[in-house]
């Protein structure tokens, strides 16, 4: 199986909602830090799992969507708390969106918050 994945950082804001977690829960931002990982069994005739540049567009596509943004005003987070699990979860379901993937098994994204921080979401496609 081949993996290949891409980083991209952006910044984007938020708060946490229904709990008591300090300083979370009032606006603030967070310097993201983006990784799709792809994994697939074969490679093109080039030997590439996935053109690069194909996947830093669908990245830059929806690091649009957030960047600079607060994550809680976004119709993605309606209803939802935005922690890291679900914003992992609405990176890789919009990625996976994307018919040039389809010959791939499997797109997971993780999203850091800070050093210290992540979560990841894993989709079979």
């Amino acid at each position: 199986m081949y993996t290949l994945t891409l980083l991209r950082e952006f910044i984007a804001q938020h708060y946490l909602v229904g709990g008591d977690w300090g300083p979370e829960n009032k606006l603030h931002s967070h310097s993201y830090r983006l990784e799709i990982t792809l994994e697939g069994p074969s490679l093109d005739e080039h030997g590439y799992l996935l053109d690069l540049m194909a996947l830093q567009r669908k990245m830059g596509e929806l690091i649009s969507l957030y960047a600079d943004r607060p994550l809680n005003e976004l119709p993605a987070f309606l209803g939802l708390n935005p922690s890291l699990e679900h914003f992992s979860r609405v990176a890789c379901q919009f990625i996976a969106q994307d018919p040039s993937l389809r010959h791939l098994s499997s797109i997971t994204a993780r999203i850091w918050e800070n050093h210290d921080a992540w979560a990841s979401y894993r989709q079979d496609l």
